[in-house]
């Protein structure tokens, strides 16, 4: 086998504003449970669908747009991409005591083990990875 290719397995769902995010966090849930997930890092699992509600809930509430949502697993790290149609780059910022909003980016940084943002021809996608615990391996 040639240790230079990578196994992934993804996962892709088109969420519309008119989409509850709970749908976006059930249908998430479903496939870390075919990671074996659910039950062997429940912590890891909750981690990643309260980030899979603030990014999906952001490109809804801010771009005011269809969310695409990308669930990927290549062994290493779980990647979540949602890409909305704004060009506008979220950044975590300080909350406020006179707004409700405001935090979701400083959940996503402080659950994800890293993130980032990049611009795209038709809006932008932000990306969170999360590794696993050492002793939690994946089903394929």
């Amino acid at each position: 086998m040639d240790r230079t290719s990578l196994r992934a397995v993804g996962w892709a769902r088109s969420l519309p504003m008119d989409r509850e995010v709970k749908e976006a966090r059930d249908w998430a849930r479903e496939h870390l449970d075919s990671l074996g997930w659910t039950t062997s890092a429940p912590e890891m699992v909750d981690a990643v669908l309260l980030t899979v509600s603030e990014l999906v809930t952001n490109a809804h509430t801010h771009a005011h747009s269809t969310a695409q949502l990308v669930l990927a697993w290549d062994n290493r790290c779980l990647h979540i991409a949602v890409h909305d149609s704004s060009s506008k780059l979220p950044s975590p910022r300080s909350p406020s005591t006179e707004s409700l909003g405001g935090r979701g980016m400083l959940l996503v940084d402080a659950l994800a083990d890293e993130w980032e943002t990049r611009s795209c021809p038709h809006g932008k996608t932000v990306t969170a990875c999360f590794r696993p615990p050492q002793n939690v391996e994946a089903a394929p």
